[in-house]
């Protein structure tokens, strides 16, 4: 089923009933963890092709984390009966969900590593550079990024202060590395950013 949200429109809440999965086929969705005070970590970014809700059909629990539509999105849902019954009777759908759910581990490992070994600079820059390689893993050089995002979303992404963000996106425009456009970002040297995270 063909399912359609508004720009910042909730797909649905941590806590919820996971009762489908969802295929991004157009737009962005940010996946975060709420606080009782009302801040936010977002935890991922999906694109088109990326899936989300399938942790909840496979363990029968209510949803872990909250699903937010970034801009304009249209998604394909998929009700847990007929979902379970694809997995069963669909090797390459199983292939295809471990490896998903494997790449979410390996993803989430990295976010932990960035939030433990590099200050606020570094994970700035290797969030920015793991958008550019989400969006294309051969990427090199300068990369032209469509960019729904706010500094308050990208704050939210890296553990830090909306302020802190704006003054470090300053520093890496002033130092030549970005041009932030209306709806685009361009990193003009994606290597420089990575070795810039890493300092």
């Amino acid at each position: 089923m063909r399912r359609r949200f508004r720009r910042n429109e909730v797909i649905f809440h941590q806590g919820d009933p996971g009762d489908s999965l969802h295929i991004v086929a157009s737009g962005a969705v940010k996946i975060i963890l709420p606080s009782p005070e009302g801040d936010e970590a977002i935890i991922a970014t999906l694109q088109p092709g990326d899936f989300f809700g399938e942790l909840a059909l496979l363990d029968g629990a209510s949803h872990s984390a909250t699903a937010t539509a970034v801009e304009p999105v249209e998604t394909l849902s998929l009700a847990r009966v007929p979902f379970q019954q694809l997995l069963d009777d669909d090797r390459g759908l199983r292939a295809a969900l471990l490896s998903g759910l494997a790449a979410e581990l390996r993803r989430l490992t990295g976010h932990v590593e960035e939030l433990h070994f590099l200050d606020l600079a570094g994970r700035l820059a290797m969030r920015l550079v793991r958008l550019a390689r989400d969006r294309d893993a051969n990427a090199d050089g300068e990369v032209r990024l469509d960019w729904p995002f706010t500094q308050s979303d990208l704050a939210a992404m890296i553990g830090g202060t909306r302020q802190s963000v704006n003054k470090l996106l300053s520093r890496l425009v002033e130092d030549g590395l970005l041009l932030v456009e209306h709806d685009t970002l361009v990193i003009h040297d994606l290597r420089a950013l990575a070795e810039r995270a890493e300092r």
